[in-house]
C-alpha cells in the first residue's frame, strides 16, 4: 500500500515549486540527468506506450543550434540555463509494444493505420511524461522552467530528424536564481473546478 510522503516532499514537489526564468551558474551532471530520466520512467502510460522522447541540450553547441528556434522572450532564460530539456513524442511508440505490453501482443493493432489514435496517444503519453520529468527533477534537487514560445517544426527538423517524433515543450533545467520568480500566480479552488459525484 502507497505511504504518504512527507509534507516537506509536498513541499518541494508542488507547494513551494515555482517556475524558473534566471538561472545559478552550477552545471548539472550528465549522471543527474540520467537519475531524473531513471526516475521518470516510472510514471504510467497508457498501454505502457511511452512515446515521450527527450533531448537534454547542455553543450554550447547544443545551445547553439537550439537558440534560432527561441521566441524572442525566451531565448536569453534559455541560453542561461544548464540545460533545456526537449520534450517530443514518438509517433511510431506502436511499433515497441510487443517490448513494452507484451502481455497483449495484439495492441499494435490498435493503433497502426489510425492516425488520428496515433497522434492523439502520442501527445497525451509524452504530455504526461513531460509531466513526469519535472516532478522527477524537482525531487533530485533541480528547479524547471517548462515553455512554450519556440518554433516545433524548426526543432523538429534540427534534434528530430527523423520526421516521426514532434516536439512538444521545452524546459529549462537547473538550480534556479530566486530573483527571477514572479509572483506566485492564484490557483482555482476546488468547487470552481472540480466535483464530486
Amino acid at each position: 500500500m502507497a505511504q504518504h510522503v512527507t509534507a516537506d516532499a509536498l513541499k518541494q514537489l508542488f507547494h513551494e515549486a515555482r517556475t524558473h526564468n534566471k538561472w545559478q551558474p552550477r552545471e548539472v551532471p550528465d549522471a543527474l540527468l540520467r537519475a531524473v530520466f531513471e526516475t521518470m520512467r516510472w510514471g504510467p502510460t497508457s498501454a505502457n506506450c511511452q512515446p515521450a522522447r527527450i533531448v537534454f541540450v547542455k553543450t554550447p553547441a547544443g545551445k547553439a543550434r537550439l537558440k534560432p528556434f527561441l521566441s524572442a522572450n525566451n531565448t536569453d532564460k534559455t541560453m542561461a540555463a544548464p540545460v533545456t530539456a526537449i520534450v517530443g513524442h514518438d509517433l511510431r511508440f506502436y511499433e515497441h509494444l510487443a517490448r513494452m505490453f507484451p502481455h497483449n501482443l495484439t495492441a499494435r493493432s490498435w493503433f497502426e493505420g489510425k492516425p488520428d489514435h496515433i497522434a492523439t496517444t502520442a501527445l497525451r503519453n509524452g504530455s504526461l511524461q513531460g509531466a513526469y520529468l519535472m516532478l522527477a527533477a524537482r525531487a533530485h534537487g533541480l528547479d524547471c522552467g517548462p515553455m512554450s514560445g519556440f518554433d516545433n517544426a524548426g526543432v523538429d527538423k534540427e534534434f528530430f530528424p527523423g520526421g516521426t517524433v514532434m516536439s512538444n515543450f521545452i524546459c529549462n533545467l537547473g538550480y534556479g536564481d530566486p530573483a527571477g520568480v514572479h509572483a506566485r500566480g492564484p490557483r482555482f479552488a476546488f468547487d470552481e473546478i472540480a466535483a464530486i459525484v
